[in-house]
């Protein structure tokens, strides 16, 4: 009758005892193929006897052999965690990488150790990794270079939390490249999205739309609104405004509110006056015309102006009421002038027209 067999139990027992294993390196092969041929069909007890074994063997051999068999033990669904975690937390990042980046089973407590003690490129290889949760995330943000963040911002599985968010959106104020990593993602929040950018410069603002250009219309959407709710509960907060309307909304029920009136309010310097009688005689919210008193650009006064008839004289005293100075600058004005003169008064009309059903869209009215 012949012998069974010898299970994979049996040949490690034997070869723990032999006295001719030869090298260490040669030695965990062996044990790995031992492991693998039956780790199916391991008891708990047994595979902790393996990653006892292993591990002692893995400390007695030289990086170059712990990197191979770190770059095999990573790709073992039932790797021993013992082991795994040691060539995680490797020193040397050729041993640790494969682990780090592509061992599935590696536990979370571990990557936030390697997070958090680790090397730089340590770092990088976590980052790569799929499905990073929020609590290694929070670490990569806050402690990583800008390699680490670029490569967390751009893992489509990572998750953050708040806290990690608001990091990478603090990161990205001097990093145009990262601000694009984060504005590509499509699960952030969209707090953080409108501070980043609100705090982009122009530049990166054009990257943003070319990166995607639906989502730049919706934040700049957002961030009108925000701008329009912020205005409003500016005005009825303040007592001169409620004062300079009940005036101004007087004058316009009893027909006393006219062009004449308006010109008198934007030369005597007095803007909520003026923004009023120009809301009220052209027909649009009063907070658009705040904004196109406080935007940097001066076409909407200029087509407001035109729409309503007026003459480039008075056009001129809007202008200079906007730029905060009583005559504003002659070569400014001579720019706006000729621009002035071009805008067709149909075209004007048109435009004004269209900043109504906006407007309307915006607000939800039928």
């Amino acid at each position: 009758m012949s012998a069974r067999p010898a299970s994979a139990m049996d040949q490690l027992e034997e070869l723990i005892a032999s006295k001719d294993i030869g090298s260490r390196a040669e030695a965990l092969r062996r044990v790995t193929d031992l492991f693998v041929s039956g780790s199916a069909r391991f008891s708990g007890d047994q595979v902790a006897l393996f990653d006892e074994v292993m591990s002692c063997l893995a400390r007695e051999i030289d990086a170059s052999a712990r990197a191979t068999f770190g770059l095999r033990l990573a790709a073992i669904a039932a790797a021993p965690p013992k082991v795994l975690r040691e060539l995680a937390l490797d020193d040397e990042i050729r041993v640790a990488e494969p682990v780090l980046s592509g061992a599935a089973q590696l536990d979370v407590a571990t990557l936030v150790e390697g997070a958090k003690t680790k090397s730089q490129e340590h770092l990088l290889a976590i980052s790569r990794r799929p499905g990073l949760t929020e609590s290694v995330t929070d670490v990569l943000v806050e402690r990583g270079n800008r390699e680490v963040a670029l490569s967390t911002a751009s893992n489509r599985s990572a998750k953050f939390s708040e806290h990690g968010y608001a990091t990478l959106v603090e990161r990205s104020e001097a990093d145009g490249d990262l601000a694009v990593r984060i504005w590509e993602r499509q699960e952030i929040p969209r707090p953080h999205l409108l501070r980043l950018f609100a705090t982009a410069s122009e530049s990166v603002r054009s990257r943003l739309k070319a990166a995607d250009r639906d989502k730049e219309s919706l934040i700049r959407n957002m961030i009108a609104k925000a701008s329009e709710q912020f205005q409003a509960e500016t005005r009825r907060r303040s007592p001169e405004y409620a004062a300079a309307e009940a005036a101004v909304r007087s004058l316009y029920k009893y027909g006393g509110l006219s062009v004449t009136t308006l010109i008198e309010f934007a030369r005597g310097g007095k803007f909520d006056e003026t923004t009023i009688a120009l809301s009220l005689l052209s027909n649009l919210p009063v907070g658009l015309i705040e904004r196109a008193f406080t935007d940097a650009a001066v076409d909407h006064i200029l087509v407001l102006a035109k729409a309503m008839g007026l003459s480039w004289n008075d056009a001129k005293e809007l202008l200079s009421l906007k730029a905060g100075v009583k005559d504003g600058k002659l070569d400014d004005l001579e720019i706006w002038g000729a621009r002035f003169a071009r805008l067709k008064s149909d075209t004007a009309v048109k435009t004004i027209q269209f900043y109504r059903l906006r407007e309307r869209a915006g607000s939800g009215a039928a």
